[in-house]
């Protein structure tokens, strides 16, 4: 009798260990799941600098996670409008699990379609509405790029010590340089101002003119707004624009260049110094195997120099000497925290030192500024209150378009 009870025990703690092993094997194997597929929706195609990144970060993305080409879906010139939403339900009937895109006009052709489609997770780079939507399926994401941007003008800042500015120098310490940005909005604001406190990092006099073309993406605005900026007496160019306009124009008269998103060593040599870019393959991961795994993905997510999200581009042959080993130093201190772009002792507004700084974080349609940034440490943090930049001061040094 003993013997048989024993037996039958023996039986089901083997059974019950078969099962388990079962119910593993089953989740990794739907970890695993080379059935599910992920869908992008891009603003323009591999010809514009900017969804060329992204597109380039969705392939490193699936080769990292072991998915096959069929498993990713994706939409290109996909405009800002209704478009943007028959795209995304184009997507979902196409069995897409997952959607990103890629543009801050998509953002609420997106958030219809999640409203609508609530068993599909839809996550927009660049986007502000996430943590007042309120949705489970919809999130935002960003990097802190305005870190790279700071680099990439302490890369310009030491070109223009190259050439000959700064303290005591015959050529003197107020270089002026440019900018080419798409729209005055929070993202391309933050963005030339990170830029410029990098390059007066450098070189304390520096005055930067700012342009800005109403597009994302427009080859001959672009080109032409490089030229202005040139004509102007801007002895160095930046940009926050997605064509090879700028970068073109500056080879053309032989004007050093920093870019966005891709280097332009191959067609720009001699001209090309540095630049930065988002690498959006670890937001691609890490949104994706959340998924996998049954995880809430962030409703505001933020990569930054230490995950990986943020990097330079490479050191072009234009560089000053010394650019790598410095640009190496400063990162290690933005990323150890004693360095802070945003230091509020690096700049000041309208003559004075800043002590308040409501911010527009809740984007709402009038536009107010209704969010008090915490400024007891020194410095304004940027894209902590949501994923999306909200710096929007214009800040002494810089001179903008007139009204």
């Amino acid at each position: 009798m003993k013997k048989r009870i024993l037996a039958l025990v023996l039986c089901v703690a083997l059974v019950a260990a078969l099962s388990v092993g079962l119910v593993l094997g089953l989740a990794a194997c739907n970890n695993n799941d080379d059935t599910l597929k992920v869908g992008l929706i891009c603003l323009h195609d591999e010809n514009s600098t900017y969804d060329l990144n992204f597109i380039d970060a969705m392939e490193r993305a699936r080769v990292e996670l072991g998915f096959s080409k069929a498993q990713i879906v994706i939409k290109k010139n996909i405009p800002e409008g209704p478009e943007c939403y028959d795209a995304a339900v184009e997507l979902v009937e196409d069995g897409c699990d997952i959607i990103f895109a890629d543009s801050f006009g998509h953002e609420d052709h997106i958030i219809r379609a999640a409203k609508e489609y609530k068993d599909v997770q839809f996550c927009h780079a660049t986007g502000t509405k996430a943590h007042t939507e309120n949705l489970a399926n919809y999130h935002n994401a960003f990097a802190s790029i305005y870190e790279g941007r700071y680099l990439a003008g302490v890369a310009a800042g030491l070109k223009l010590q190259e050439m000959g500015y700064g303290e005591g120098t015959t050529l003197g310490n107020a270089p002026k340089v440019g900018y080419v940005g798409a729209f005055p909005n929070a993202e391309v604001k933050s963005g030339y101002t990170s830029w410029f406190l990098g390059v007066r990092s450098i070189i304390s006099g520096a005055t930067m003119d700012v342009t800005f073309t109403s597009s994302w993406y427009d080859q001959v605005a672009e080109h032409t707004a490089a030229e202005t900026l040139i004509s102007a007496g801007c002895v160095l160019i930046s940009q926050h624009a997605d064509s090879m306009g700028a970068p073109n124009s500056c080879k053309e008269h032989s004007v050093p260049n920093v870019t966005y998103n891709v280097s332009t060593e191959s067609s720009c040599s001699g001209t090309y110094i540095a630049g930065s870019r988002i690498n959006w393959t670890p937001y691609y991961v890490y949104a994706i195997k959340a998924l996998q795994n049954g995880e809430q993905i962030a409703a505001d997510w933020t990569g930054t120099l230490a995950t990986g999200s943020v990097e330079l581009l490479e050191i072009g042959t234009a560089a000053a000497p010394g650019t790598k080993e410095k640009l190496d130093a400063v990162k290690a201190k933005l990323i150890d925290g004693t360095l802070h772009v945003f230091d509020l002792d690096t700049f000041t507004v309208g003559g004075v030192k800043l002590t308040s700084f409501p911010a527009d974080i809740d984007s709402d349609a009038e536009y107010v500024h209704e969010t008090a940034v915490d400024l007891s440490k020194g410095y304004i943090e940027e894209s902590t209150l949501r994923s999306a930049p909200y710096f929007d001061l214009d800040i002494d040094g810089i001179t903008l378009p007139q009204a």
